[in-house]
C-alpha cells in the first residue's frame, strides 16, 4: 500500500534472506543514542536521520533494528511507540525518556542525557569485567593444566611406583586416584559438570527466589560484595536523576530505577520504598528502612544497609533544598568514583591471591 500510493508497481516480491552477524549489545545502543542526539542537536529531519544511522551502521542487526524504526516513523508512529515495540532493546527507562523529550520539545538534550547514561553504564560494566577478567583467565588456566597433568602425566609415573614395591605416602595415592578417576570417567564428569551448569543457569532464569539468593550472597561479600553494592546505588541514582530531569514523575521513575539497579535485592527494596512514598514518605524516610543484604546464616559482621546513612542523608538534603536531581547526580558520581577505586584494589589483591593458589595447586601436584 505504501508503494501504491509512491506510484510504484510491484512485480515481484520475494523474501530478503537473513545476514548472519553479531548481536546487538548494550554498548551499540549508547554509540547509536550519542549518534543519533548528535544527528538530532545539528537539525537533521527524523526519517532522515534513520536512514543515516541504518546505512552506517557495521552491525546487519542494529540495520535491520533502526530500518523496522524507521519504517514504523514513516506510517505516523510515534518514535517513542516505535521503541517500545523493541523492547529487548529499548527499556522503559529509554522510552520514557524520549517520550518525555518529544512531549516537551527538547528531544535532543534528553537524547544527550541519555546517551552519556548509556555510556556511563557501559564504562561500569565494563571496568568490572575486566576486574574479573584477570584471576578468571589464569584459573581457567590452572584447571587445564592440572587436568592435562593427571590424565597425560601422572599416569605414566604409576609404572616406576610400581616398580619400587614400596608403600606409597598418602598425598601421592590421593593424586593417583584422582587420576585413574579421570583417565576413566573424564568425559563422564565433564559432561556432569557442564549438565549442571546448565541446570543451575536454567533455574536461575526461572526461579525468582534463587536469583535474590544469589544476589544476597553477591552482596554479602566482604569487597566484592561492597563493588556490587555500590554500582547497583550508582545505576539506580544516575536513572532516577535522568528520569526527575525529564519531568517523569516519582513514583514512575521510582518503579523504572528499581530495574535499572541490576540486582533483584535494590528492586524489591525499592517496591517497598515507592509504596511508602506513595502514602506520604520522604524518600530519604522510605530509604533509611531498607532491609540488611545478607543471607540468612551469614556473618552479622557482614551485614549492611542496601543503602548507606551517606546516600540517605544526601538524599534528605536533596529533598529539603528542592535540588532532589541534582543530589541524585552527585551520589551517582561518588559512588561510580568509589566503584573504580574498589575495581583497582580488587585488582591489587588479586594478584597475589592467584599467585598462591597456583603455586598450591601446581606444586602440590
Amino acid at each position: 500500500a505504501s508503494l501504491r500510493r509512491q506510484g510504484i508497481t510491484v512485480n515481484r516480491v520475494k523474501k530478503q534472506a537473513i545476514r548472519a552477524g553479531r548481536p546487538i549489545r548494550g554498548k551499540d545502543i549508547a554509540i547509536f543514542t550519542r549518534q543519533f542526539a548528535t544527528l538530532m542537536a545539528a537539525g537533521v529531519p527524523l526519517l532522515q536521520a534513520f536512514d543515516i544511522l541504518s546505512r552506517s551502521s557495521p552491525k546487519p542487526a542494529l540495520s535491520s533494528l533502526l530500518s523496522a524504526i524507521r519504517n514504523d516513523l514513516a506510517t505516523g508512529t510515534t518514535l517513542q511507540a516505535a521503541f517500545r515495540k523493541q523492547p529487548l532493546y529499548f527499556d522503559k527507562l529509554y522510552c520514557n525518556l524520549v517520550a518525555a523529550g518529544e512531549s516537551a520539545g527538547i528531544l535532543d538534550q534528553l537524547l544527550g542525557r541519555l546517551a552519556s547514561y548509556l555510556e556511563k553504564t557501559e564504562a561500569m560494566k565494563s571496568k568490572i569485567k575486566s576486574a574479573l577478567m584477570y584471576p578468571s583467565t589464569v584459573l581457567l588456566v590452572a584447571f587445564l593444566v592440572s587436568a592435562a597433568l593427571m590424565v597425560f602425566v601422572v599416569p605414566s609415573f604409576k609404572q616406576v611406583f610400581a616398580s619400587f614395591d614400596a608403600e606409597l605416602p598418602g598425598p601421592t595415592l590421593l593424586v593417583m586416584a584422582i587420576s585413574d578417576l579421570l583417565v576413566r570417567y573424564g568425559w563422564l564428569i565433564l559432561g556432569a559438570l557442564v549438565g549442571s551448569a546448565w541446570l543451575l543457569l536454567r533455574a536461575l532464569q526461572r526461579s525468582e527466589p534463587m536469583q535474590v539468593r544469589l544476589d544476597q550472597m553477591l552482596l554479602a561479600l566482604p569487597i566484592f560484595g561492597m563493588l556490587v553494592q555500590k554500582s547497583c546505588v550508582a545505576r539506580w541514582a544516575r536513572t532516577l536523576s535522568s528520569l526527575m530531569q525529564a519531568g517523569v514523575a516519582l513514583p514512575e521513575a521510582l518503579d523504572i530505577s528499581a530495574k535499572a539497579s541490576g540486582n533483584l535485592c535494590y528492586e524489591k527494596s525499592l517496591a517497598r520504598v515507592r509504596t511508602d512514598v506513595m502514602t506520604g514518605a520522604a524518600l530519604a524516610q522510605a530509604l533509611e528502612l531498607g532491609s540488611p543484604v545478607s543471607a540468612a546464616g551469614w556473618s552479622a559482621g557482614l551485614r549492611r544497609p542496601l543503602f548507606s546513612p551517606q546516600v540517605v542523608q544526601m538524599v534528605a538534603v536533596g529533598e529539603a533544598s528542592g535540588r532532589l536531581d541534582e543530589m541524585l547526580m552527585q551520589v551517582a558520581r561518588m559512588h561510580e568514583a568509589q566503584v573504580q577505586w574498589l575495581q583497582k584494589r580488587i585488582s591489587v589483591l588479586m594478584e597475589p591471591t592467584v599467585m598462591v593458589v597456583l603455586g598450591l595447586l601446581i606444586g602440590g601436584l
